[in-house]
């Protein structure tokens, strides 16, 4: 029989004894108390369709910017865009944000909730709440517009609502075009039964 002759090592012995056990106990409880896991149960928070993503392709924040050919910088940002499945040179992009500066410093900020960039033809097509501003202090309102990719030029697809220096501005149609006689200007031509309220004080 193996004797001990000191604490220490009668401490060792009991150790080794009571250790084991203790570990045996803990992995019972552990299994006593665990729940069955249902395999055919999703992930909480993995609701993703990954489907619907392959499919529809969709790009997150994107920008294209450009030169055109008489001079002018124009860029424009999306919040989301997805390519036309049948037409390659088509996307369709949502909460667009226009932006066209030309060689005099002029500058116009176009706002819409959707579009459509046509690369092919070059154009832009904006609607659902379009929202013109003009660095000569016009806002201007209309439900859809169309401006070139390559040159500085925009019309709107129908009749617009304007307030500016002047005062207040109804017309059938607005027009951004290259300016006669002048190297890199622009103007904005109102047309189509114009009506303007005008306001001195403006």
């Amino acid at each position: 029989m193996t004797t001990y002759d000191n604490s220490y090592s009668r401490f060792v012995a009991w150790t080794k004894v009571i250790l084991p056990i203790v570990a045996l106990g803990i992995l019972s409880t552990l299994f006593l108390f665990s729940r069955n896991i249902d395999p055919t149960l999703s992930i909480p928070y993995a609701k993703v369709d990954v489907e619907g993503l392959a499919r529809e392709q969709r790009i997150g924040a994107p920008n294209y910017a450009g030169v055109t050919e008489d001079g002018s910088a124009i860029s424009i940002i999306a919040k989301s865009a997805r390519p036309d499945p049948d037409n390659t040179e088509t996307i369709t992009a949502t909460d667009l944000t226009t932006t066209i500066e030309d060689a005099t410093g002029g500058r116009i900020d176009i706002a819409s909730d959707n579009g459509v960039i046509d690369t092919g033809q070059q154009i832009v097509t904006l609607q659902g709440g379009v929202r013109i501003e003009t660095s000569t202090g016009y806002v201007i309102n209309t439900s859809g517009l169309t401006a070139a990719l390559n040159e500085t030029r925009a019309q709107t697809d129908g009749t617009v609502t304007a307030t500016g220096p002047l005062g207040t501005l109804e017309a059938g149609q607005m027009l951004l075009e290259r300016q006669n006689g002048a190297k890199g200007a622009h103007l904005l031509v109102f047309k189509g039964g114009v009506k303007l309220v005008y306001d001195p004080k403006g």
